[in-house]
Formats: structure tokens, C-alpha cells, sequence
């Protein structure tokens, strides 16, 4: 295992040239001044908002949220408000986005933050990883969204973005691989961390898609190892 461990960490070090990350985030951060998307949750710091993002974006398309995520703040603008709230309430109202559970993880949120937390959302990822339905990505999503803290995540769009680019290999379970998350945290720069999450999160979205990747039109492509590869395959063949 140490031995493993060992391998795994060289491998990170040997992908992650210095100057390649530099460039990466120079020309990542360039697209994402022009690209990034305007949802509701992006145009806030409140914690309590941003909160409420999080759980009904968790495994659910942006875009089918949007609707949703207004009623849900148009009817309970507080935690306050949602602790009137019944579970069959809040399921009938989240039940276009799916995951069943997702109502009473938040609604169990909702009371532990009053009563532990004085009402306050947990400003630090080690008190947030205490709530129901919040793991590390949620949790350091909202630490940087809502508390402007230096935290970078790691999702599938995430990770498949630097396993393209920098040639990485990582576990089957991108979000519990601790290489990628290594990465992740590497990667990032020391400021303005939110901003970059979301430059990442869009950018694998829209442009470095699991299915048919935008590679002709990326702003990445002159140092990516994807592409190269690709390229070299399809030279092999002809």
C-alpha cells in the first residue's frame, strides 16, 4: 500500500508541470470571463441560498433547478420559514428533480443548523460535512461560493477535465479518488477559488464533454494530452 501510495504521488507530481498549470489557468480563466453561465445561485453570497443550490443541484441538471430553486426561496426565504415546512411539502415541491431522499436530508439540515448552529449555515467544510445529504464536494462548494474560502472541488466534469489535460489516471469513483482530488487542490489558484470552481464546472459542461468534447474549438487543445493522443491514434490508423 505504501508502495502504491508512493507510485501515486509521483504520477501527480510528474503530470502537474508548474508551468503547465500556469498556462492551463491563464487560458481556462480567459474562456471562463466570456462563458461562465448565469444561474440565480451565482448572483448571491447568501449562505442560506446557496445552500439550498447545492442540495437540489446535487446529481440534477442545472438548468431543470432554476424553477424550482426560485419557488423554493419564494416560499421559504429562511431557514426559519423551512422549519414550518412539512417533509411532504418539501417532497412534493422537489419532486421534479428526483432522489426522493433529497427533502428530508434537507429538512434535517434545516433543524440542525437552528438549533446547533443558532441558525447560522457552518462557515467551515469539517462542521458542513457534519449535515445530513452533504459530502465533500457540497461542502466545499459552499464554503467557497458563500465564504469566498480557497477550497477547490472535484466533480465528474472536474475530473474528467484533468485526466484529459494532464494525463491522469484516476479511480473509478472520481469523487473519493484521492489523486484527483490531489490535483484538484494543486491546480487551483490561491484566489478567487469560486470563481475558478465554476470557470472548471462550465467549462466540462459545455466544452470537455464526456460525449463528443468540443476539441476543435478548445482553448486547451495546443497542450492537451487528450487531444494529442487522440490525434496520434487517429494518425496511427490512417
Amino acid at each position: 500500500m505504501k508502495g502504491s501510495t508512493k507510485e501515486s504521488q509521483e504520477n501527480i507530481t510528474s503530470s502537474l508541470n508548474p508551468l503547465k498549470i500556469k498556462w492551463f489557468r491563464q487560458h481556462l480563466l480567459i474562456w471562463g470571463t466570456q462563458n461562465l453561465r448565469d444561474f440565480p445561485w451565482r448572483n448571491t453570497c447568501d449562505p442560506y441560498a446557496i445552500l439550498i443550490a447545492e442540495y437540489l443541484l446535487q446529481k440534477t441538471d442545472a438548468v431543470m433547478v432554476v424553477p424550482i430553486y426560485n419557488e423554493f426561496l419564494f416560499k421559504y426565504p429562511t431557514l426559519e420559514n423551512l422549519a414550518q415546512a412539512s417533509i411532504d411539502e418539501l417532497s412534493e415541491l422537489l419532486e421534479p428533480l428526483g432522489l426522493y431522499f433529497r427533502a428530508e436530508r434537507l429538512y434535517q439540515c434545516d433543524r440542525i443548523i437552528l438549533e446547533k448552529y443558532g441558525g447560522k449555515i457552518p462557515d467551515s467544510e469539517k462542521h458542513l460535512l457534519e449535515l445530513p445529504g452533504i459530502g465533500k464536494y457540497t461542502a466545499r462548494s459552499i464554503c467557497s461560493q458563500a465564504f469566498n474560502q480557497p477550497l477547490a472541488v472535484l466533480d465528474t466534469n472536474v475530473a474528467r477535465i484533468i485526466e484529459r489535460f494532464f494525463s491522469l489516471q484516476g479511480a473509478r469513483v472520481k469523487s473519493r479518488c484521492k489523486i484527483l482530488w490531489s490535483a484538484a487542490e494543486i491546480i487551483a489558484p490561491n484566489k478567487e477559488v469560486g470563481k475558478w470552481n465554476l470557470t472548471l464546472l462550465d467549462f466540462g459542461a459545455m466544452v470537455c464533454r464526456a460525449k463528443n468534447p468540443l476539441c476543435n474549438n478548445c482553448p486547451l487543445s495546443a497542450k492537451c494530452n487528450y487531444i494529442q493522443t487522440q490525434t496520434h491514434f487517429v494518425a496511427q490508423q490512417n
